[in-house]
């Protein structure tokens, strides 16, 4: 049985959760707890030195720590629907616009929120080791969300999607960047219409209210 080590309220194990509900993937759920750091205890740390979630056991090999791993097993275990792309073409421009949407995206949030907020204090960077908070960090983390904001509605002008002309993994990376951005009080607004529009058109995909 494939089981995913989760937890609800992180936005990297969202991604995964995603990931499967659109692959159909069945599987079981085991949740980690990280506002009370278990992720970090002794029985966690055994399974996944990292000290991370997402991570996925499947039975098959060592376990997959990391969004990129579980996205590149999904992919090849259940082919249908392609996530990854089919053309050369087409997977070229979802790998760029994930990872833009990564590092632009999600990594901004993160600057600005775990260089900030007094819950991270010394918890600067996820996984085993501590790191202590820059507070110029955080300003420079919500000064790069306004601008993928803008990137990302650029892109999205006349498009139904971010990567090519069909749901990908890039979406799913984005919508969940989008909605964590909430938590460095960033939101699209009025001067983001395509991405307003783009992320009302994902909320109807089912796998998008896990």
């Amino acid at each position: 049985m494939i089981t995913l080590y989760d937890c609800s309220t992180a936005p990297s194990p969202r991604r995964a959760r995603i990931l499967l509900a659109e692959k159909g993937i069945v599987h079981e759920t085991v949740q980690v707890d990280l506002r009370n750091n278990e992720q970090l205890g002794d029985a966690y740390r055994q399974l996944n030195p990292q000290c991370t979630v997402p991570a996925l056991r499947t039975g098959e090999g060592p376990l997959l720590t990391d969004n990129a791993a579980i996205t590149a097993y999904a992919e090849a275990r259940c082919p249908e629907p392609p996530l990854l792309g089919i053309t050369p073409h087409e997977k070229a421009e979802i790998a760029s616009w994930n990872w833009r949407i990564e590092f632009e995206g999600l990594m901004a949030i993160a600057e600005a929120m775990r260089n900030s907020a007094p819950s991270m204090a010394n918890r600067a960077l996820p996984g085993p080791v501590d790191y202590a908070q820059i507070p110029e960090l955080a300003q420079r983390g919500l000064a790069r969300l306004q601008q993928f904001f803008v990137v990302l509605n650029e892109r999205l002008a006349g498009r139904d999607f971010v990567a090519t002309d069909r749901f990908s993994v890039a979406d799913i990376t984005a919508v969940v960047a989008v909605d964590f951005a909430r938590v460095a009080k960033v939101k699209p607004g009025e001067q983001h219409p395509h991405l307003q529009r783009w992320r009302a058109a994902m909320a109807q995909r089912a796998s998008m209210s896990l």
